[in-house]
């Protein structure tokens, strides 16, 4: 995995205090946590870690949960971590979330990979989790950018993985951090402060 930090909502780097490993898989997009682990080195290990699955793997070619091994399986890893969490790819659409929601909501993290910059299923599949009343941690990893970290929050993500590089070619990362002067929820843009008296 690359060298990557963890931000907080506050833009405050919990890199160090973040105890997530990403199981290891062929498919495992860079950022998803700070290191990983394959599934022989935890079934191995004595200590439980807190660890997070990919969602596509867990799933049926319907959408749905896999039942039989890979529910097995799952249940293997959830007594071997000390939490669990999962990470959501493009792969993933709001509908399946949805449909999803008992298994979503019994998860501590849920980490949301946006592949590509232009692809905003990310505020989507946020928004759509907060929504169904996730409570826990969502963290966005991947593509995303400095410019869309406040819009992000606002449809609510908690944390954000953010690579080296980008961290140091950013000369203040906390001013993304800062809520947007105004905003607007879809109810009445004339009560938006830009529009009042026009």
């Amino acid at each position: 995995m690359g060298n990557h930090h963890v931000l907080n909502s506050k833009g405050i780097d919990t890199s160090q205090n973040d105890t997530w490993l990403a199981l290891s898989t062929n498919e495992l997009p860079d950022g998803i946590a700070l290191t990983h682990i394959s599934l022989l080195e935890l079934l191995h290990k004595q200590e439980k870690f807190d660890i997070v699955l990919p969602l596509t793997d867990l799933l049926d070619a319907k959408g749905k949960l896999a039942g039989g091994l890979l529910q097995q399986l799952h249940e293997l890893l959830t007594e071997h971590a000390s939490r669990v969490g999962v990470w959501i790819t493009s792969d993933n659409d709001t509908d399946a979330l949805v449909n999803l929601s008992e298994f979503l909501l019994q998860q501590d993290l849920i980490v949301i990979h946006v592949p590509v910059f232009t692809d905003g299923r990310g505020f989507s599949y946020a928004q759509t989790l907060r929504q169904m009343g996730y409570q826990g941690e969502i963290r966005m990893a991947g593509k995303f950018g400095r410019d869309q970290i406040a819009y992000l929050l606002r449809a609510g993500a908690d944390s954000f993985v953010i690579s080296e590089h980008d961290l140091q070619s950013i000369s203040n990362i906390s001013q993304a951090f800062t809520a947007l002067a105004s905003s607007y929820d879809g109810r009445d843009a004339s009560a938006l402060p830009m529009f009042a008296g026009a």
